[in-house]
């Protein structure tokens, strides 16, 4: 069986004689892409020869639990990457401009939100600690990444162990600074039990998007039916006992979240909180009802809020143009199981490189 969970990754070192500080080591070569030849002499003298030896072919192994399948980079500088997960299903990452990096936590999304792709989906599966851990060691293959954003497929706060056993060790053996590490989701009880209390605490990001509770129930259909005021105490206590800003999510749709009313209770919500609103225009995805505002319109209001006192940002998302950014990622593989089935995989798009 595949070594899922660092759990069954510490199991497996420890058959082989590893000692915590042996297994950080590994982790830290495998996490941190250091090839296994650099330093090797070290390595040599300091690892138990069982685990020297199996070395090589456990790092292969680990490799294999999000294997890079296609990669489309954008004009902007991202490259959205197509993993093929051990069991023929797949996530998408993304390699943002500036050292970032936006991984999955499942595949599929039970939230449902209606503004993203991944919600069509529903929830497939979840996918083990080890598994978020390989898409960061697989984007370190390619380029440098010190900022890892738990903000692509699936909704975190539904695999809550898994993505804070991943966080922690991505803070300690990943070489990763806390607040770049940052655990977006659109608000649950658990999260805020949870999220202060390992040795690692991530920056926080409250997936909002309108400020009246009835819509918030229309475009997140299966989010907790919580109260954006609760969210927001709750998401500013833990960002003032953690000294990092809340980041507030707010898809921009066109007619339903941009109007004056919004406005005026954002600025009631927001005005003087440990927070700060990203403003996301919508990025266009098939067969979904809404529109993007015009980039005038997105401007003003980012303006007319920070006049208000609201910090502001206006982000248009990265690699847009090759469906990389907020909302558009999917599994853009079926396992083989379904395609003998007779399911016609969905191969990505035509212009994906394969790796």
């Amino acid at each position: 069986m595949p070594m899922t969970h660092l759990a069954d990754i510490d199991r497996h070192l420890a058959a082989l004689g590893a000692l915590p500080e042996h297994r950080r080591r590994v982790l830290r070569h495998w996490l941190q892409a250091i090839p296994l030849d650099r330093g090797r002499k070290a390595l040599e003298h300091y690892l138990p020869k069982p685990l020297r030896q199996a070395l090589p072919a456990l790092m292969t192994e680990w490799q294999h639990l999000a294997t890079l399948h296609a990669r489309e980079p954008s004009e902007d500088g991202a490259e959205r990457l197509l993993l093929r997960l051990h069991d023929g299903q797949s996530v998408e990452a993304v390699l943002l401009p500036r050292g970032g990096l936006c991984i999955s936590s499942q595949v599929g999304c039970a939230v449902g939100c209606g503004f993203c792709m991944t919600g069509t989906l529903g929830l497939i599966r979840q996918l083990g600690s080890a598994e978020l851990l390989a898409q960061v060691a697989t984007a370190r293959t390619l380029r440098a990444v010190d900022k890892v954003v738990f903000m692509g497929m699936g909704e975190p706060a539904h695999n809550l162990d898994a993505v804070l056993e991943a966080i922690e060790t991505l803070g300690v053996e990943g070489g990763i600074g806390h607040k770049n590490l940052v655990f977006s989701t659109v608000g649950d009880e658990r999260v805020f039990e949870r999220l202060g209390q390992g040795a690692v605490k991530p920056a926080l990001a409250l997936s909002l998007h309108t400020t009246q509770p009835a819509l918030r129930e229309t475009l997140l259909p299966r989010a907790p039916r919580l109260s954006p005021e609760w969210l927001m105490a709750q998401a500013c206590d833990y960002a003032r006992r953690t000294g990092y800003p809340l980041q507030v999510q707010w898809t921009l749709l066109e007619g339903v979240n941009d109007g004056d009313d919004e406005v005026e209770r954002l600025v009631r919500l927001m005005r003087g909180q440990p927070a700060m609103l990203n403003l996301i225009p919508f990025n266009t995805v098939p067969g979904l009802p809404f529109r993007r505002p015009s980039w005038d319109a997105c401007r003003d209001l980012a303006r007319r809020l920070h006049a208000r006192g609201i910090l502001t940002k206006l982000r248009d998302s990265a690699g847009q143009d090759v469906e990389g950014g907020c909302g558009q990622l999917r599994a853009r593989l079926q396992p083989v199981r379904l395609q003998r089935r007779g399911a016609e995989p969905d191969p990505g798009r035509p212009s994906a490189t394969s790796a």
